[in-house]
């Protein structure tokens, strides 16, 4: 989480030196273009670790889903071969 904000704190940076090549020497104006490009840079981050976060949670859950597949069919085969078991133990009529 540091590095995710410290290259938070690089983007403002840039976007405030593209800021001032933007705008006149005018402090106010400078400083609403480093709001509104902070604005729209924080918004890019969130996005970016929501994606991250989707993306991991899909991992488990494909991951979860994947071992419970296979814990099934070990279940499957076990009961099969009960079922086996019980069918050669029954007399025939």
């Amino acid at each position: 989480m540091k590095a995710s904000l410290l290259f938070l704190l690089a983007c403002t940076a840039v976007l405030a030196v593209g800021a001032r090549a933007d705008t006149s020497e005018e402090p106010k104006a400078l400083v609403q273009k480093v709001q509104e490009l902070a604005q729209k840079a924080t918004a890019m981050a969130k996005d970016a670790f929501s994606r991250v976060r989707e993306s991991e949670a899909a991992q488990q859950a494909r991951q979860w889903l994947s071992d419970s597949a296979e814990l099934a069919k070990q279940r499957l085969v076990w009961l099969k071969e009960q079922l086996a078991e019980l069918w050669k133990k029954t007399p025939a009529a």
